[in-house]
């Protein structure tokens, strides 16, 4: 059995009044309950989508950012970049850096008999260009040099200071600085860094150097500087061929330190660190 009020009653908010009509602000509040949670699912929505908007915003803002700040290599990236700059400076730096037209030398207090050394100058007379590693060396070395990969060789030729010796330096491109090391540690053990014959003489037409050729070579010296073998053979500029100078003290102190300072100079040209590679911080660096 259904309950209903009786005729003469009517209930103000009940569609069933006599009224004939809903009462005033019926539809109104049976219509509220509808529209406030519409509303609040559209404001959720919005705020959603506002969110989701905010959060790529923010995302571009941190990539953008990661591009224009500058990259950090890590330690195997920084060496490799090292590596490399070392590895092309034969080919980059120019040959005037690596051969100056002045380079400074030592000869010791002792070969002068004084308290104190003298720095001289040796003058730079030819630089030939870029040549295969046999081109550059005698047949004493290319054997070690080919074995370990020498694939090109720089020389020049400076006179010294007196103008009575004249010297090549000759720069031999090896793969790494460990296959530089064993060919100078091979050469040093056999004797061959010691004999005259390591180089072959540059000479230079209308200089000083002009008669300079494998007869009259007297001294070599050979080192290391990462992947370069840096080699020098000094003789005499008025075409003296090989001579016994091991009783003359002072004459092979002077040989000595011609080659060693023109060995010298290239060594801190193309065996000096790298920069610290850096990158600048544009995209795509």
């Amino acid at each position: 059995m259904t309950w209903q009020p009786e005729p003469d009653q009517s209930w103000p908010d009940s569609p069933g009044s006599n009224s004939g009509s809903s009462p005033p602000g019926y539809a109104a509040a049976a219509a509220r309950p509808g529209g406030h949670w519409r509303r609040r699912g559209r404001q959720t929505a919005f705020g959603a989508l506002l969110a989701a908007g905010l959060v790529g915003l923010a995302v571009s803002a941190v990539g953008i950012a990661h591009q224009l700040l500058p990259r950090h290599f890590t330690s195997a990236q920084q060496r490799a970049i090292a590596t490399w700059e070392v590895d092309r400076r034969w080919r980059a730096v120019p040959a005037g850096t690596i051969f100056p037209a002045s380079v400074p030398y030592l000869l010791s207090a002792s070969s002068l008999n004084s308290t104190s050394g003298l720095t001289l100058h040796a003058r730079l007379l030819g630089i030939s260009p870029a040549t295969s590693c046999a081109q550059a060396v005698s047949r004493t070395a290319i054997r070690l040099l080919r074995t370990r990969g020498c694939s090109d060789a720089l020389r020049a030729t400076y006179v010294d200071a007196s103008g009575s010796l004249v010297a090549t330096v000759a720069i031999a491109v090896l793969p790494s600085p460990s296959a530089a090391g064993a060919v100078v540690n091979e050469l040093s053990q056999d004797g061959s860094a010691s004999s005259p014959a390591l180089v072959r003489a540059l000479a230079v037409s209308r200089t000083p150097a002009a008669g300079f050729g494998a007869g009259q070579r007297q001294i070599s010296y050979v080192t290391a500087a990462e992947s370069y073998v840096i080699m020098a053979t000094v003789g005499f500029a008025d075409d003296r061929r090989k001579i016994h100078i091991a009783a003359d003290d002072y004459q092979d102190s002077e040989l000595s330190s011609l080659a060693v300072g023109l060995v010298g100079k290239a060594k801190s040209v193309l065996g000096g660190p790298p920069a610290a590679p850096v990158c600048p911080g544009t995209p795509g660096c």
